[in-house]
């Protein structure tokens, strides 16, 4: 892609996904002070691989998420990503960094250096999985971190409410009236003394320091019906509290109540980091307004974008990866989504050349409608089934030799096949002689294809 410098003019394209190191991306598409909220989940610093199979089974990705030069590298290789996010972020905007605690620290001081720590507003704690009991000698580490910043003092925050438990609410809203709504009965006097607030009710007296509120405010409540008057005229007038009209308890910096995504989960993709929709519904209700644009420059699977697009927001998404792109794309139209661009897929022979072994063998996959093989030990060199279960094998080397399709050639007889596909950089003579003496003496139909053949036949 391009490498340019914008400006503050150029307007901000939404409702589009970029394939691409989202440095890049942001240098080149995003002017400076054009999104309202960004939430970014980056690779945690976990030295974990995750070999992952989609839930539709046609694509394969390695989610790489190791960093073998050590921590320096890994803040290294984030920060220019977070001074681009913060560039393009708005002064009333705000960011949501996901970690957890591999690198947590390392990253509040990065964010501290690179927002300020005067903007830092939340250092928030999700669990983000049950108790499990891998741990003896240490507390189980079962939680996630989102560091909270804003751009500056004037940004936007919308509280949020969880709801009461059942042990709050059978202690407090144990009273029930005619009509089958649960209320508590709440003081009106004034915590201190207010002689303009001290006045008689309909008889009853204020409490020596005064109401709570004024006399207009008292009618008003009057005529909602939303005071309690005493049968003795000596009794206190209260306010009532019905439960249905309260928004409950305001969020904490402590997330308990949002499950991960479990294995059976209507939303499940199959991707190993995502992140449930309740979760993602939260940040962006607390920190954005209806039509504001939201941004997530490691896009992952698309909830963050989903979740926008469902609340009502101008997204961007951003990701490397051609397969997570296309997942999050596939995931949008889903959703109905109008006028959506897909964009910065390779599309050139040496762009496709390039890419890493599973993103190769999943653009194999999608070129040619075959299903990607779930098998990875004893698979006999099979990576997918073409529509009519006929066997595919994808290399991402040159000149591939006779040996290779000697061995193919024994995989498709133990799969009572008579047919299949190989899929490479290039072939050798040898390649060439073996699938003819395959066809002439054994009966066995192997097609050798190129990257040039594939993109020639679109």
């Amino acid at each position: 892609m391009p490498q340019c410098l914008i400006t503050t003019l150029k307007p901000v394209k939404t409702g589009a996904v970029y394939r691409g190191d989202c440095t890049n991306i942001l240098v080149t598409y995003i002017p400076d002070n054009s999104i309202d909220l960004i939430y970014i989940d980056p690779p945690f610093f976990t030295n974990q691989d995750y070999e992952v199979l989609w839930k539709d089974g046609y694509e394969l990705r390695a989610f790489e998420d190791r960093w073998k030069g050590g921590i320096e590298n890994y803040i290294a290789w984030m920060e220019p990503k977070l001074r681009e996010c913060h560039r393009v972020l708005k002064p009333s905007g705000s960011i949501y960094l996901h970690c957890d605690w591999h690198a947590v620290h390392y990253l509040k001081l990065l964010m501290d250096r690179i927002l300020g720590i005067g903007n830092f507003r939340s250092d928030v704690v999700w669990q983000r999985t049950f108790s499990h009991g891998d741990a003896r000698r240490r507390f189980m580490n079962i939680s996630d971190h989102i560091l909270f910043y804003s751009k500056s003092d004037d940004y936007f925050f919308q509280q949020q409410y969880q709801p009461y438990s059942k042990e709050y609410t059978d202690q407090y809203y144990n009273k029930v009236d005619k009509n089958g709504r649960r209320y508590q009965l709440v003081s009106l006097r004034s915590p201190h003394p207010r002689p303009n607030l001290t006045y008689d009710y309909k008889g009853y007296k204020p409490h020596p320091n005064g109401w709570a509120v004024s006399r207009e405010v008292m009618e008003e409540l009057d005529r909602a019906g939303k005071l309690y008057f005493p049968k003795e005229k000596t009794g206190t007038i209260r306010e009532i509290y019905y439960l249905d009209e309260q928004k409950g308890v305001p969020c904490s910096d402590i997330w308990l109540d949002i499950p991960p995504v479990s294995a059976h989960a209507k939303e499940r993709l199959g991707f190993p980091t995502q992140k449930p929709e309740a979760l993602l519904d939260r940040i962006i209700r607390s920190s954005s307004k209806p039509t504001d644009i939201v941004l997530d420059p490691m896009c992952g699977c698309g909830t963050a974008i989903a979740v926008a697009h469902k609340l009502g927001r101008r997204w961007i998404g951003i990701d490397v990866s051609p397969t997570a792109c296309k997942l999050m794309t596939d995931r949008m139209r889903k959703l109905k989504v109008e006028g959506m661009e897909l964009l910065g897929m390779p599309m050139t022979i040496d762009e496709i050349r390039a890419l890493p072994p599973f993103e190769f063998q999943n653009w194999v996959c999608q070129k040619l409608m075959a299903r990607v093989s779930e098998k990875k030990v004893g698979d006999m060199g099979v990576d997918g089934r073409l529509f009519d279960g006929s066997p595919l094998q994808v290399k991402q080397s040159e000149n591939i030799g006779r040996n290779v399709i000697d061995n193919f050639e024994t995989a498709i007889r133990r799969m009572k096949k008579s047919k299949g596909i190989i899929v490479a950089l290039s072939f050798g003579k040898g390649a060439y002689e073996e699938v003819a003496r395959a066809k002439n003496q054994d009966g066995v139909e192997i097609e050798l294809k190129t990257v040039e053949d594939i993109i020639a036949e679109e």
